[in-house]
């Protein structure tokens, strides 16, 4: 029975948000116009001969002249690939943006308490404009490059060092990296469907259709359909969008891009695809194996190098019209498997996917048709060869996956024990976390190219999470997995164990 005097109190609380929201006059973007915005800031920011000063000049410009603007997120990924956002009140950004500090002691791998202030710097040409009917209105988002007290790049900001390596590749080599992802998901009933996990219960499913075939107005078709259209206004180039086979499983596929820029999209991505969940009450979980007994989710990683708008990678004459170039790629990457698993597969669950019984990539080898090989080589012409890396989870730090792929293709040492055969498939990556931890703490090339202190956080925040969970996998997803899991738990969660 309800109280009149509640349901009074109640409607004029909404009558109140509807006036407030009404005197707001806070910025809201057609999508058209949103679109044009974000895809304008997008081929600037990928010019290579861009005046970078020129573009930070137009950037500020643009944020001045929005009266509807008032505030900026300044987002970061730290070690692990956790996403963080800081909202800045605009004028105070625009006045400030060369003094931006934060406490790094409050984000796990960071600095310590004793020495917690880090710097933040605003990477303008990043810049998003953001739909207001997701995230709502006058918002807008641009990436943030961390920087150490004294103002020097941070280590441990992976970001910053896969945009300075990707420099460097374009200034020695005049090499372009060019990236695509397939980033699987799953969509489960109600908000915070993680962080309120039970394994006695497990996740709920909202769908129960499977690959290509969810009716047209069902939850889950209603959710791939509006994250499809914020990508297409936020800059993504969108291919195909689709059910997975998984039921309740989604993924949404777009355009190769340059390897920065492709980070920065996954990270979006990930954010976009939350958001509009809990809009529509339910959660999208990218964790790799949230379900036993049903495929899980991954993040296919595609990457090719151009030359001068040449496709080094293609070679009509090669084996699976792949270049000699190529090929040396793919096989520093297999020769050094073990030793970046742990990168490229970072929690606990992600062990649980590698199993072929579910097209999961565990064999490390290289083949056209094999989809239980760590590298396929897709289908592809001069415009298109690649090769795509398989083992990659969707909860991997999407600029320390990256940078480690195109760092070992490029330079990883081939060891004496790496078979010259690429497709034998005697070799297995790691069954679990323990075992991918002893391979990259004992690799000489991990700690040279990490370095010795980011190499050591990673292991540390690594061995942390695995030892608050079960050692053996076994066939049901255990609680700790999850909310101990580096996208999921919060120091509320931590610090209940």
């Amino acid at each position: 029975m309800s109280c009149g005097t509640c349901d009074n109190h109640h409607h004029g609380f909404e009558n109140m948000m509807v006036d407030y929201y009404e005197l707001r006059s806070k910025l809201e973007l057609n999508y058209d116009e949103l679109r044009k915005r974000n895809e304008a800031n997008i081929k600037a920011s990928l010019d290579p001969n861009r005046d970078i000063e020129k573009i930070k000049s137009q950037i500020i410009e643009q944020l001045k002249a929005e009266q509807g603007l008032t505030s900026v997120t300044v987002c970061f990924t730290d070690i692990e690939g956790r996403f963080h956002m800081l909202d800045y009140d605009k004028e105070f950004l625009l006045d400030s943006y060369d003094n931006l500090t934060f406490d790094g002691s409050s984000v796990r791998g960071f600095t310590g308490v004793e020495q917690s202030d880090l710097r933040l710097g605003v990477d303008w040409e990043s810049l998003k404009w953001l739909p207001a009917d997701v995230f709502g209105s006058g918002k807008a988002i641009v990436f943030g490059l961390i920087q150490d007290r004294d103002g020097t790049p941070y280590e441990s900001d992976f970001r910053y060092r896969l945009k300075k390596y990707l420099q460097e590749l374009h200034k020695q080599n005049g090499y372009r990296v060019n990236v695509a992802v397939e980033c699987e998901g799953f969509l489960f009933s109600g908000r915070n469907a993680e962080q309120s996990y039970k394994s006695i219960n497990g996740f709920k499913l909202v769908s129960e259709g499977g690959y290509y075939h969810s009716l047209p107005c069902d939850d889950l078709r209603l959710f791939i359909d509006r994250l499809a259209d914020a990508q297409r206004v936020l800059g993504f180039k969108n291919e195909k969008d689709h059910p997975e086979v998984a039921p309740s499983q989604f993924e949404l596929n777009y355009s190769y891009t340059d390897a920065l820029h492709a980070a920065d999209l996954i990270q979006i991505y990930k954010l976009t695809a939350k958001q509009i969940a809990a809009n529509q009450g339910m959660t999208a979980s990218f964790l790799p194996k949230p379900i036993a007994g049903i495929n899980g989710s991954g993040m296919h990683t595609n990457i090719s190098i151009s030359k001068d708008g040449e496709n080094l990678f293609f070679d009509a004459s090669g084996e699976e019209n792949l270049s000699k170039f190529a090929w040396e790629f793919v096989d520093r990457i297999l020769s050094n498997a073990n030793d970046i698993c742990l990168i490229l597969n970072s929690s606990v669950n992600a062990y649980r996917r590698l199993d072929p019984n579910y097209e999961a990539p565990n064999q490390i080898k290289a083949s056209a048709v094999d989809r239980t090989s760590m590298v396929r080589i897709p289908l592809g012409n001069k415009k298109s060869q690649r090769v795509e890396v398989r083992t990659v989870a969707p909860d991997a730090n999407p600029y320390l996956s990256i940078f480690s792929l195109i760092t070992t293709g490029l330079s990883g040492p081939l060891k004496e024990s790496f078979s010259s055969s690429r497709s034998d498939g005697n070799r297995i990556l790691p069954g679990d976390i323990y075992c991918a931890m002893k391979h990259f703490s004992d690799s000489p090339w991990v700690k040279e190219t990490l370095g010795e202190t980011s190499t050591a956080k990673y292991l540390q925040r690594k061995e942390a999470a695995a030892n608050r969970c079960p050692k053996e996998l076994g066939t049901i997803v255990k609680t700790e997995e999850v909310i101990f899991h580096h996208e999921v738990t919060n120091q509320y969660l931590w610090g209940r164990f």
